[in-house]
């Protein structure tokens, strides 16, 4: 399908459900590497158009109908979600399944640093952002009709088996690090178990806050959103303070007393007080585990940009990142 006849489909179903009277513009979002995100206008109109990608997928890969629903269903929770607006799964109108939401006007940051913001800012983006995952893991999923959104217990498990298979039906060279953890893991998961509500792929880049006050207006981004132990949601956060900018969107290495930016252990200590228990005692793991899960997607992510169908300009680059992420993992994995 090409660019004019996809403008031109998506104008014609947007006209039909009554969402635009005349013609659109179509551009795509920045951020998202895996499912294609754009902004439509329509005169003064805003929305945006979230649509699985084109080419051959991995098994379960890009959930659109998963994102579309579990966002629907927090539409008047504690986590301020967009306002979800239709849901097409017929392929043959755009050429895959899509949706469409409310275009949220604010800000997103992309730099953890915050370069340019106050420490008393950056202080108080740390601490809402904490607020908001604290939030998500507060829910009750029965409550909001997600009870079958996932299968409840022995998350670790599970997920650990499902990124190990990925990893190896990419049929792509494995690398080292990643392989020790698909060995390691599996080995020394904990005991204890938890479900809640999890995002999944919760950071800062996938907050909208508002234009002048440090307030979530809006969780993007849900496509890895189940039902799973909190402890994996929140730690996968906790990443940014083990991997250097250099790398990969983290913040290791900076002054976080000057920037006004909390320490990890400052960070964990929020959440701890949010939820009323402590979240340490595996830590180790919960590191290895997330490194291991975020090179195994960026490995994904390569193997797209081999097949040609990766979403993101920057995917091959990404994706050559999986083996040195496992090796932040790995070094977790041996830490007492």
């Amino acid at each position: 399908m090409t660019n004019v006849s996809f403008q031109e489909a998506l104008a014609h179903y947007l006209k039909d459900i009554g969402l635009v009277n005349g013609p659109i513009e179509l551009s795509q979002l920045t951020g998202g590497q895996s499912n294609p995100t754009y902004k439509i206008s329509s005169g003064n109109d805003h929305f945006v158009l979230r649509k699985k990608p084109a080419g051959v997928l991995l098994p379960s890969a890009h959930a659109v109908d998963r994102e579309y629903r579990v966002m629907k269903a927090l539409a008047n929770s504690a986590v301020p979600v967009p306002k979800m607006l239709a849901y097409c799964k017929d392929e043959n109108v755009i050429g895959t399944a899509f949706f469409i939401m409310e275009f949220l006007d604010g800000r997103v940051f992309i730099d953890q640093s915050l370069l340019g913001l106050s420490a008393d800012e950056r202080s108080a983006i740390y601490c809402e952002m904490n607020k908001t995952i604290a939030a998500i893991h507060q829910l009750d999923y029965v409550a909001l009709g997600l009870e079958s959104f996932g299968k409840p217990g022995n998350y670790f498990s599970r997920q650990v088996a499902r990124w190990s298979r990925q990893v190896r039906e990419a049929n792509i060279p494995i690398p080292n690090s990643l392989n020790r953890l698909i060995d390691w893991l599996p080995e020394h998961i904990p005991s204890e178990d938890e479900t809640t509500l999890i995002h999944g792929d919760f950071r800062m880049d996938n907050l909208v806050f508002h234009h002048s006050e440090a307030r979530v207006i809006g969780v993007l981004d849900w496509e890895l959103s189940t039902l799973g132990n909190p402890l994996a949601d929140f730690s996968y956060q906790c990443m940014a303070w083990r991997i250097p900018p250099s790398l990969w969107r983290g913040i290791a290495g900076l002054d976080f007393s000057s920037l006004g930016i909390p320490s990890e252990s400052e960070y964990i200590a929020m959440y701890e007080k949010q939820i009323g228990r402590p979240v340490v005692e595996h830590w180790p793991f919960l590191m290895a585990y997330n490194l291991f899960r975020i090179a195994a997607i960026l490995h994904g992510i390569a193997k797209r940009a081999m097949d040609g169908n990766a979403n993101a300009s920057d995917a091959v680059e990404n994706g050559k990142k999986a083996g040195a992420l496992a090796d932040i993992g790995w070094a977790c994995a041996q830490q007492k």
